[in-house]
């Protein structure tokens, strides 16, 4: 990339903007505009973290790292100045392509009985949750010629990851949920890996809007462990997308005084337990009311609820974590 087309894209995003996409918000406001909040980059305290809108420049005096946008963007996915770039322009242009790409998907969902009947196999048979988690199907095909047909490049399309350096839809015979910016696709067939994203962050904590406003969350790995509480009647679950949460996650839960729940899967080999063990010792450090939940060996939310266990019997094991 040219650095006219690097100061074009600096141009188009603003730090300020991109921030508070990743849930930064200051703590004060300083002369000349400037802004002063927790770092994002580092587990921060006190207040370090510069922001110069005007210049589209940050600072933070705590963990020494500074620069622009694409610095920033840099720093917090962990990743190089190339997947940088590519994450930056996908937040720019994602949002109508995804919004398409999951529409689409909707509609798929009810023309093919292999995914209804995926869907009804995992427990999940609430057209409610359905459309609450607006949940798709991609057969694969058909998305590049209906995407081409409402105005998208290919190249857009592959930018975005939604079809293969060789055109093909990059999504073939998955259950697609949409997520913040994102989409994941799970295979209802065996001979594919069964979980698939998009290039990019997997964003926040998954329905987090809703999940932040109760004075007790309910934290699971997946997203058909969260499709099956809240089919249950919880609906204070939220999904990190996988048992380690990410910096923006973290902070999701410790930004005001709740009880969080731990509801990872009962692996056999303990990845599920151990993980929840050391995020409950470091939301503790924090200052967060943490409980662990001790579902049966070899389950997971999504397990425990399609094997037969019911709201009733789950209430007794959040009630048995609060002990």
């Amino acid at each position: 990339m040219s650095r006219q087309a690097l100061d074009e894209l600096k141009q188009q995003i603003s730090l300020l903007d991109y921030l508070q996409a990743q849930d930064w918000r200051p703590a004060r406001t300083l002369n000349r505009g400037r802004l002063m909040g927790l770092c994002p980059l580092h587990e921060d305290h006190k207040p370090s973290f510069l922001v110069d809108p005007l210049k589209n420049l940050f600072y933070c005096y705590g963990c020494g790292h500074g620069g622009d946008v694409i610095r920033f963007a840099e720093l917090y996915h962990q990743v190089k100045f190339p997947q940088a770039l590519t994450l930056l322009r996908q937040w720019l242009g994602l949002p109508p392509l995804l919004r398409e790409t999951t529409e689409f998907y909707r509609v798929q969902l009810h023309r093919r009985s292999e995914a209804v009947d995926y869907l009804y196999q995992r427990g999940i048979r609430s057209s409610e949750l359905i459309e609450h988690m607006r949940i798709g199907y991609a057969p694969g095909g058909c998305l590049r010629g209906w995407l081409t047909q409402l105005g998208y490049s290919r190249l857009a399309l592959r930018e975005a990851g939604l079809v293969t350096a060789a055109g093909y839809d990059t999504y073939m015979h998955r259950v697609v949920f949409p997520l913040e910016g994102n989409l994941y696709g799970r295979s209802i067939s065996t001979s594919a890996p069964p979980h698939r994203f998009l290039p990019g962050s997997k964003g926040g904590l998954y329905a987090w809007e809703h999940a932040r406003r109760c004075p007790e969350v309910i934290v699971v790995e997946g997203l058909f462990d969260y499709a099956a509480l809240w089919q249950a009647g919880f609906h204070n679950v939220t999904c990190s997308v996988g048992n380690q949460l990410n910096g923006r996650q973290y902070r999701q839960l410790c930004a005001s005084p709740r009880t969080v729940y731990l509801a990872f899967d009962a692996d056999t080999n303990g990845s599920g337990q151990k993980a929840a063990q050391a995020l409950a010792y470091r939301l503790t450090q924090h200052g967060v009311n943490v409980r662990t939940v001790s579902l049966p060996e070899g389950h997971d939310p999504n397990s425990f609820f399609a094997q037969g266990g019911d709201a009733h019997q789950f209430q007794s094991l959040l009630e048995e974590a609060r002990r």
